[in-house]
Parts: structure tokens; C-alpha cells; sequence
């Protein structure tokens, strides 16, 4: 194989159609575009979502929704996911990012009282609800700021 005798495939490319030249061609006259109107004028363009001046789609429905900025930073972790960490002296936001708990780029954690809770965690750095809190403490654990 040579680079001069490749080729495209047959049918994938094919010349445009010549408009605006005269009867015989079928394309003569308004050359495709009917009578009249802007797009039949040369320039007529108007943007995306034009309506003829009637209020556009994207402006008469109302606004939903939120998509908080912080969600990527922050995560919750039930305390039968603190179960499967190790950690000898503490549990911090590093130490759930390496056991996988938690996903890279993770700033803030809150442990949410969720499951059965098998051992005496120590958190650092960590905050806990409210029921969540009293789990640990109830289990021997404790929490640190």
C-alpha cells in the first residue's frame, strides 16, 4: 500500500449541488430558498430560539433547580463504612480517602447514624450528627475536632 493510491470510498464524497444557474438546472431561479422571506434574502440569519419576536421557549418556562458547587467537596459516611476502616490513632478525611470510603478531592465528612457500629472509632477532623454522635460515645469512641 502507497500513500498515492489511497482513496476515499466509493459514494462517501460527492460534489454540491451548483445553485442559482438557470432553468435547465432545476435549482435556477430562487435556487432552493422559495419566495421571499429573510432566509430567502442574502444575510437572513436570526439566532437560535428565534420566534418572530414571540417571547422564546427557553424564556416562557420557569427556572428549576440547583446544582450546589460544594456537593463534589463534601460526603457522608454511615458508621457500618466506619467499621471497615483501620486506623491506629484516628479517623481524618485521609484516611477514609485511602481506605476508599470517600472519593478524591473530598474536604468535609460527616459520619450520619446509619447501620451498626462494631467498633471504637476516634474521628479527627470529622463532624458527626446528632444520633450519629451518641452511637460512637455510647460505643466507646470519641470525637475530636
Amino acid at each position: 500500500m502507497h500513500l498515492n493510491s489511497l482513496a476515499p470510498a466509493r459514494g462517501s464524497k460527492f460534489k454540491g449541488k451548483r445553485l442559482g444557474r438557470g432553468i435547465g438546472s432545476t435549482t435556477g431561479k430562487t435556487a432552493g430558498r422559495g419566495h421571499k422571506g429573510q432566509k430567502a434574502r442574502a444575510g437572513g440569519f436570526h439566532k437560535v430560539g428565534f420566534e418572530g419576536g414571540q417571547m422564546p421557549l427557553q424564556r416562557r418556562l420557569p427556572k428549576v433547580g440547583f446544582a450546589s458547587k460544594q456537593k463534589a467537596h463534601r460526603a457522608h459516611v454511615t458508621l457500618t463504612q466506619l467499621n471497615s476502616v483501620r486506623a491506629g490513632d484516628g479517623i481524618d478525611v485521609a484516611t477514609l480517602i485511602v481506605a476508599g470510603v470517600v472519593a478524591r478531592g473530598v474536604s468535609k465528612v460527616k459520619v450520619i447514624n446509619s447501620g451498626q457500629l462494631e467498633c471504637k472509632p476516634v474521628l479527627k477532623g470529622i463532624v458527626a450528627s446528632k444520633s450519629a454522635r451518641q452511637t460512637i460515645v455510647a460505643a466507646g469512641g470519641r470525637i475530636e475536632a
